[in-house]
């Protein structure tokens, strides 16, 4: 199977620097094969749903920002929020917001971690970079919660696929890329039925692609739905 670099026009991201946007560019590869975006991206009901609930989302989170704010700098003083660049619809680069639950220089201590996962993804469960109040974040999920803004901007969805690092995707073999033909989302299949239980890649583009099979909006709503049931069990939990 032949791939090709992606056009410059999958790149309109104006929110990342020069530097940024030439190094996603020249990471990312695409096969032609998958350039076809799943329905659920241009369903208008969907996008309803998600700038629905994406306004509610950043409500919760303006209340929710004061105190986690303190909380983040008595533990480790630094920035509140964190940002990286991910992969969205057919790999175009997006950069993703989050709380900050990991030590201030955590990217440059991950070579130290050891990666437990399987395939190309990163997971350790007893992650020594991650705070003692990132742990109650990723507990409760509350350091997703910035990515509301990600989704009123259309760059994720709040159901969808997990969204990637470029270093992630630029490992990836050609049956990964058909993931990426959703939105990346809040929550999908692998937070629902497993979150980090599941450490197998493969086991979580089966799920992605899954998703794509049995896709529609009364479905996006079963698993946001569920997802709330499993973050409330606090049922594998990061």
């Amino acid at each position: 199977m032949t791939f090709t670099e992606l056009p410059p026009s999958h790149f309109p991201a104006s929110h990342l620097n020069s530097q940024e946007g030439a190094s996603a560019r020249h990471a990312l590869r695409l096969s032609p094969e998958v350039r076809l975006p799943h329905a659920s991206v241009q369903s208008k009901l969907k996008r309803t749903i998600d700038i629905l609930g994406a306004a509610v989302g950043l409500l919760i989170t303006g209340l929710i920002l004061i105190p986690i704010a303190i909380a983040i700098q008595i533990d480790n003083p630094g920035k509140v929020f964190y940002s990286q660049i991910r992969c969205g619809v057919n790999g175009r680069p997006f950069r993703i917001w989050k709380f900050r639950s990991m030590v201030t220089n955590a990217e440059n201590l991950k070579h130290l971690v050891q990666n437990e996962a399987k395939g190309n993804i990163f997971k350790s469960k007893d992650d020594p970079r991650i705070t003692r109040v990132g742990k109650f974040l990723r507990r409760t999920s509350l350091d997703e919660f910035p990515q509301f803004w990600n989704v009123l901007r259309g760059e994720m969805s709040l159901v969808g696929t997990r969204p990637p690092t470029v270093d992630e995707v630029k490992a990836y073999e050609a049956h990964h890329w058909k993931r990426l033909r959703v939105k990346p989302g809040i929550t999908g299949e692998w937070q629902a039925n497993g979150r980090s239980n599941v450490s197998d890649f493969e086991s979580i583009v089966e799920m992605d692609l899954e998703y794509q099979r049995k896709w529609s909006v009364l479905y996006d709503l079963q698993l946001i739905f569920k997802t709330v049931a499993v973050v409330l069990k606090k049922d594998g939990a990061c």
